[in-house]
């Protein structure tokens, strides 16, 4: 399955979201492929995330604020491989995907953004918090037995909710 987290920046949880979801996979041996992208990227990955993730021993080689617009190739063409899209962030849950997305499943699982608290300690508590409802929801996601399209879409509605 191919997985793709849509942030409107692409600059913190959609970061998190893919990173996290890498190091689950490699643990997993899954044969997910992951990436990140915005609607509208910020074009640099807030500094915050990339600490933060290395702190917790994971890979942070590759990860970049990008456009949506650089997966056209790479997810339309999945007739064979399901393709999921994810927004975590409340701004991106209204946006319509591109035409390009075709069959694609939508679903939204929306997180507060770290990278908007001054205070350092609040800061951290909250990729801490947010860290751990992705893993979580992230885990569930790549061990379960899903049927088809509908389950695999209640799913997702339904792990919006885990946190």
């Amino acid at each position: 399955m191919k997985l793709l987290f849509i942030c409107t920046h692409n600059r913190c949880r959609s970061i998190l979201a893919e990173a996290i979801t890498r190091h689950v996979i490699e643990k997993e041996n899954s044969g997910w492929q992951v990436r990140s992208a915005g609607s509208q990227p910020a074009e640099v990955v807030y500094p915050g995330t990339l600490n933060f993730l290395q702190q917790q021993g994971i890979r942070t080689e590759g990860l970049q604020s990008q456009s949506w617009d650089e997966f056209e190739a790479y997810f339309s063409d999945s007739d064979d491989d399901p393709v999921i899209a994810i927004t975590v962030c409340d701004s991106a849950a209204g946006e319509t995907c591109p035409v390009w997305f075709g069959k694609g499943i939508k679903a939204h699982w929306g997180l507060p953004d770290p990278s908007k608290l001054e205070d350092k300690a609040e800061q951290a508590a909250l990729f801490a918090k947010v860290s751990a409802t992705l893993t979580k929801r992230i885990q569930a996601l790549l061990t379960a037995d899903i049927k088809d399209d509908a389950q695999l879409r209640q799913l997702l509605t339904d792990l919006s909710e885990v946190g």
